[in-house]
Order: C-alpha cells, then structure tokens, then sequence
C-alpha cells in the first residue's frame, strides 16, 4: 500500500483540534454546563493523545468458489458472507463517484476526519435539532474493519454503538489510516466491506445480486442505487414492496448528490432518473443443497466432509467450516462434467427417485485417487419438516412408528459413507482381495483347485446356521447354481465367480491375509462387528466368507480399490480436489495426490488380467471361460475389467468396471432396511450393470484406449512341472502316480473313448506341464477305441472376444 505525504502542520492541526473536539463531545455527554470551557478541551486533548492509532485489520469473510475439473464450471458456493475482494480498477469509476456522492463529499480534500463536519453535527445536535452524523467514508470504514477484526462480541457491539468513546477511537484511526494509505485504498476497502442487503457484502457481491453483472459495469442509476444503500440496507430494499419506492428515492437523491460533486451533468442525471428501476432478485446459492446443478450434490457433500477433516484449515471441525465459508477459496473440484453427468443419467434411468433401491455409483481416477463422479437416483435435500416428500421408511420397524426414510430426499452421504452410513455387502466383488493375497503368497493364476459343488471348511460357525455343514459346525459354502464346480484357475474361477474355488483358496492363503489386502486397497470397515473381526488376527483367520463379500463397504471405496489395481498397485487416498487457491491466488499443496505403492506391480497386473474375465475381456495371457458381466467390454468398447457381486436373496448387488482412465463401481441396496425383501438386480434396466456401464461408456467418449498391461514370470504359470503318463493304468495306480509326482489327482464323473480297457486311465487333463501341485483330472476310459479330440488336453480355451453369452450374474 502506498503511502500519502502529508503536510506536518495540517497532520498536526488535525491532531489538536480532534483532541480540543474530543473534549467538548465527552464533556458534553457528562456535563453540558462546562461544555465549553478551557478544562474540557485541554483534557479532551490529553484524552485524544492518549488512544491507540495503530488499528489491526483482518481480512472481512469472503465466499468460496467450487469449480468443477475443468477450472470453468461452477459447482456450488459456500459463504457466511457473499463477499469478493475485488481491485479498484475493477470497480466501475461511476461507482466509485456514487458512493462518494451518497456518504463523503469531502473524501478526497480531508484528513479522514472531516473537522467541518464534526463541529457542525455538534452545534446542530446540541442545539436539539435532528441529530447528524460527522463519519467520513474512512471513519466508516474504521467502524467495519474493527468489527470484522473482533474476537469477543463485546468488540463488536463497542464498534457500533452509538457513544462519543466509540466516535473519538474512529477519529484518530482514521487520522492514522489517511497517513497510511492512499484515498484509493481506502475507497477500495470500503467498498468491499460494505454490507448492501439480501445476503450481498461488498461491492462484487452487490452487483451480482441486484444486477447480475460485475461491478465492473455499472451505469449511473444502478451505481447510485447502490451507494444509495448502504445507509440503511433494509429500508432501501428494492426486492420488497415497501422498500423499492424507498430505494428510487434514495437513487434519485445520490444522483443529485452526483451533480452536486461534478460526477455527472444534470443531462445526465435527469436521464438516469426516467430509467425504471429493476433488480435481479438474484441471492447468491449457498452450500452443496444449492449446487449449480441439482444432482451434484452428492460429489459436493463428499467434498464438505472431506474439507471437515483436514487439520490444515483448523484444529476443530468448527474452525475448518468457518474457514471454508470465509477464506475466500477458488477449489478446483475433481468432478469430471461429462463422467458426472454420464452417472447422473445413469442412476436415474429406469429406477425413480422415490424407489426403496438406491442405485449408487463413484468414479475415479486410477494413479491419482481423483474422484471423478458421484451418483445417486435422490434428491441432495432436506425434507420439509413441514410439508414431508419423504415415503414412510422400508424397515418394518420404524415404518411402524411413522419414521420416514431417505427417499427421495436425502443429504446422507449414502455413496462415500459416514454420519452413521456404514456402507453395504458387495458380494463376490470382494474375491479379488482373496486373489491379490494368493497372488502375493506366491500361487500363479495358473492355480488350479477342485471346486466341488460344496465345500466343507475348517471354518468354524454355529452349527444352526444355514451355511453349516449338516449335523457340524463347519462352514460348508455352496456354488450359485452346480454348473459352477469342476476344476478352476484362477481367471475362470474368477470370471464364473467360483464361491467354492475362493473360500478353498482363502483357507490355504489365510482369511488373515485376505483381510490385509483388502486393508491394503483402502477398505476401511465402518461396521463395528466387521472393525472387530479385521482388527483381530484370530477372529479375521476364522472369517470364512470375508471372501464373498457379507462385510460392508461404500461405492467409493470398491472403485478405489480396484483402481489402485488398474493403477498397477499404487493406491492413492480418494480426493475431491485438484487445486485450491486462496484468495491471494496463492496454491496451496494439500490438493495434491497422496499416493504410495502397496501392492506389488506384477501382483496388481496379474489381478486385473483375471478381472477382465468376468467383464468379457481378455488379454494375450488371460484364460478366460464364462463371465458374469461378459457384455461390458462391447458396450464400453475399450480393454476392461471388473467383476460383480450378489448377496443372499439378491438383497444387494453390485458391479465394478474399470479402465485406465476410470474406476466405476456400483452398488444397488436399500439404506432404510438392509435385510429388505426387495431383490436388487444386474443386467435389467433396473439393475445396477448398466448404471455402471453406462457411466463407463459415456465417460470414456473421446477418451485414449489404453491396454492393461499383462503380467509376466513364474506369476502367470508358477512352477510348471511334467506330468507323468498315467495312459492305461488303473484309476487308483494313476493317482497314486501323480500324487508322487506333487500333484493333486481328481478322477472325471465322466467316461471317454480310449484305446485303453473300460475303467482305466485314458490320460490326464492337462497332459503336458502344469503348475506344481496343481489339479489334475484323470479321464476315465470308455473303451472302444480312438480318444475323440481334445482328450487328454488341457481346458479348451474360447477364441478372442469373450463369451458369447453371459452367465448368471451372481456372487
């Protein structure tokens, strides 16, 4: 701030003749008889003296701007006050005159006191006349920048209240603050810390309220409202009935105050006069149940709650929302307009938002934790208390007490969790984690178990529940439907969704481990019994079907899981901003990616290259057979991955889908009433498979096809060993044969052609090499002659392209 020469003699004159006014204003507020006598001024001068002159100003509140990704679009506005410093330069000067017009003729001639004026509202209101005031714009200003700079309340009332002390301190800073600061300066500062009514503070937010342009552009009548109003902004409202004759009084009155200063001619003004008033009525929206667009609410809310916990912007979650409502933030979000919008369409379509099935769906970015879109078929609302949208909620329990639920309106944070949202089963989307810690264990994908149509654990549940092996306490899980069983890898286990095949694997891995990983991708376990259990190393090595999903997480966390795969094993912290800047300009560093490597690259890639096959993709060492969800990579014609996952009686269903670019995760579940006996469906239109691909396939538009890269080593294949020829030998020579060579023998249900005698060995599938301790199937000789084609081989692997027909979506 440039500092003004002031002629020393005038400065103290200034100075002398305050202090002598100061004593005839206490003097006459405790003892008018002495008003004037020589005592009263010699003290008044020695009390003026004695105040401070040095006045600490803190910045007034300013609103904070939300963008979306692109540094252009706006999202949301959060404020305590709408206010936004702007330069004199860029304030219309005919404002400028306005205001100096309206409040402080003598502006550019005094010292900030102006001597006349002080000695003429004293007579005047001495005299019993109707009282006067003596503020100058800089005494004005004073008054302001002492309340927004108050700690206690008690300072601001002394700021404002009406009493010669409060006078005399605004005199002699504002003497101080004229030495100080250009007369610009000063009419800058005030303009922004004027207040103008309806929610407007400053001269940025007034014209966007009343006008719907910067200030910038301002015209005379309009500029003369304004200044008009800062007098008294409730009386001279023009957006009420009885304000808006006041406020073209008072306009037409600053306007001849306009010609009075030489700001305007009389022409001028008798023009600006003729023009009719007319206001926007335009209140500025604030917070995330007043986004630019109705349904970004959600991805709003998620970044309200994220700000809440950072400790850079306060100690308390209280100093963190003032921060956020005055700091005068410009935050670039990491909302992606065309993925937000593609899941806004997406959750909606087919599936009304007063449904008991909620379809939620998140987005984000693989490498950089990015959340790109948030989406639910509801509406980001309170709900009137008074005049209630909401239905009456699903769960029997409350719906018996009138309790309404969260549909269609809501601000729960029913997709990213928390404020008591813990999240929702998500079915076999969780066998990854059980892949990615075998993975980690050292089994290949090339892993081959026997997955019988029930398995029976060493996991031990009580003996009355369902899942329990008959007359045990043994936890016996069962396949979706018996076509499931046979011998499986890795990538068709995976792709045909093997309960069998995982729980066995989880076993031989440890469940332990399984939860670690899951840990690891960012699975954070909200419900307290699924905390207790992944809290205990014992508890979690008994959690037998932690591998199909019966824990509860968030959208958001699933896509971040699996993108932290696609991101080949760098897991980044979800966020909801790319840059924040201050309202300096300055960029603060806490927008930037938090990221670090917990999983192994070739652990990650071999992960994802079995997750293509339940999506009906493939890579160049995939082994895929049936898929679950075998139409998504046509739909979003670019390499995919994923998989999907059902709960018991369908009360929940979810899918992942992901590229390079995008993670897309989904869930389908009623958050009134878990246990609902509404069936959530996959591939249907009200079904949360295309909520999911068709999120991914309208956010990919015109977007790179970036291929996964495939695994490499021993962690495709593992150890591969010979297996020894077992051709017409009998069943139970040929088993003990391969047992002795490491492997683990299963005889066929079935009989082939062979040349060998009926009943015998008529070889192995697969008969050349396969991993050390692997399956291997003995085929059953029928006799009659030559082997029809393929015996003998390994599992006949679908040419490129996927399945032509996807299997049962379950989990």
């Amino acid at each position: 701030m440039r500092k003004r020469d002031h002629n020393v003699l005038t400065n103290a004159a200034s100075l002398l003749i305050c202090g002598l006014l100061a004593g005839v204003v206490v003097a006459a507020a405790a003892f008018p008889a002495v008003a004037m006598s020589g005592l009263a001024a010699k003290a008044g001068a020695e009390t003026f003296g004695a105040l401070p002159k040095e006045l600490t100003v803190a910045r007034a509140p300013q609103i904070t701007y939300l963008l979306a990704a692109d540094g252009k679009t706006p999202l949301a506005t959060m404020y305590d006050e709408n206010r936004r410093d702007v330069e004199l330069k860029d304030i219309a000067p005919i404002m400028q005159k306005a205001i100096i017009a309206a409040e402080d003729h003598d502006f550019y001639k005094h010292n900030g006191v102006d001597l006349n004026g002080v000695a003429r509202a004293f007579v005047n209101n001495q005299s019993g006349a109707q009282r006067q005031g003596a503020s100058t714009l800089t005494m004005q200003y004073v008054r302001l920048a002492i309340s927004y700079s108050a700690t206690h309340p008690a300072d601001v009332v002394a700021a404002t209240e009406d009493t010669s002390a409060r006078k005399l301190r605004e005199m002699r800073y504002a003497l101080q603050i004229d030495k100080e600061l250009s007369k610009d300066e000063i009419l800058r500062r005030y303009l922004n810390i004027a207040a103008f009514g309806n929610g407007a503070y400053g001269i940025y937010a007034a014209s966007q309220v009343y006008f719907n342009k910067p200030p910038g552009k301002l015209d005379i009548q309009e500029s003369a409202m304004l200044a008009g109003m800062v007098k008294a902004p409730t009386a001279f409202d023009p957006t009420t009935p009885a304000g808006y004759p006041e406020a073209v009084g008072r306009r037409d009155y600053v306007i001849d105050n306009m010609v009075q200063i030489g700001a305007i001619t009389q022409e001028q003004a008798d023009q600006a006069k003729k023009i009719k008033l007319k206001v926007a009525k335009k209140r500025t929206p604030n917070g995330c149940v007043a986004t630019n667009t109705r349904s970004w609410g959600f991805f709003c809310d998620y970044f309200y709650r994220w700000w809440l916990q950072q400790e850079t912007f306060g100690s308390t979650s209280y100093d963190r929302e003032r921060r956020l409502k005055s700091g005068g933030y410009t935050i670039t979000t990491t909302l992606d307009v065309q993925a937000q919008r593609a899941a806004d369409k997406a959750v909606r379509n087919h599936l009304s938002e007063d449904n008991k099935a909620a379809r939620m769906v998140a987005a984000i970015e693989p490498g950089s934790g990015r959340v790109r879109a948030v989406a639910v078929n509801r509406n980001f609302k309170l709900d009137d208390p008074d005049r209630p949208q909401n239905k009456i909620s699903s769960d029997p329990k409350k719906a018996a007490k009138n309790i309404r639920g969260n549909r269609p309106n809501t601000v729960n944070p029913l997709i990213s969790g928390g404020a008591g949202i813990t999240g929702y089963q998500a079915g076999s989307t969780f066998k990854i984690f059980t892949l990615v810690a075998a993975l980690e264990k050292g089994y290949p994908l090339d892993y081959t178990i026997n997955a019988l149509p029930q398995f029976k654990s060493e996991y031990i549940i009580d003996s009355g529940n369902p899942a329990a092996c008959p007359g045990t306490h043994f936890y016996c899980p069962q396949n979706a439907n018996k076509s499931m069983a046979g011998v499986h890898n890795m990538w068709s286990a995976f792709g045909f969704s093997v309960n069998t095949y995982f729980v066995a694997l989880q076993q031989q891995v440890g469940a332990e481990n399984v939860v670690k990983a899951a840990q690891k991708l960012g699975i954070t376990f909200r419900a307290s019994n699924d905390a207790k259990f992944a809290a205990d190393k014992d508890a979690a090595h008994q959690w037998g079907a932690f591998t199909l999903g019966v824990s509860q997480t968030t959208p958001l966390e699933l896509a971040n899981a699996y993108a932290t795969l696609a991101a080949d094993g760098k897991y980044c912290e979800p966020i909801p901003v790319q840059e924040i800047r201050g309202p300096d300009g300055d960029k603060l560093d806490i927008a930037n990616p938090h990221c670090e490597q917990r999983i192994s690259t070739e652990v990650a890639r071999a992960a994802v290259d079995a997750a293509r096959c339940p999506v009906g993709d493939r890579s160049s060492t995939t082994k895929c057979k049936t898929a679950t969800a075998g139409n998504v990579r046509g739909i979003v014609n670019a390499p995919v991955a994923g998989k999907s996952g059902t709960t018991d009686s369908d009360k929940t269903s979810a899918l992942v889908a992901m590229t390079k670019q995008y993670a897309v995760a989904g869930i389908e579940a009623d958050p009134d009433w878990p246990q609902t006996n509404q069936k959530m469906g996959h591939d249907v239109p009200t079904g949360i498979n295309p909520a999911v691909y068709e999120t991914l396939r309208d956010a990919m538009k015109g977007k790179e096809r970036v291929n996964f890269t495939p695994p490499s080593g021993k962690i495709v294949l593992g150890d591969q060993r010979s297996i020894p020829g077992v051709k017409c030998q009998t069943i139970d020579d040929a088993k003990s044969r391969l047992r002795g060579a490491g492997f683990e023998p299963v005889v066929s249900s079935s009989k082939v052609p062979s040349e060998c005698p009926e009943g015998t060995a008529a070889g192995t599938s697969p008969d050349g090499r396969t991993i050390k301790g692997g399956v291997v199937t003995i085929e059953v000789s029928a006799g009659g002659g030559q082997p029809k084609p393929g015996t003998g081989t390994g599992p006949v692997v679908p040419p490129p392209g996927g399945p032509t027909k996807p299997g049962r979506p379950r989990g």
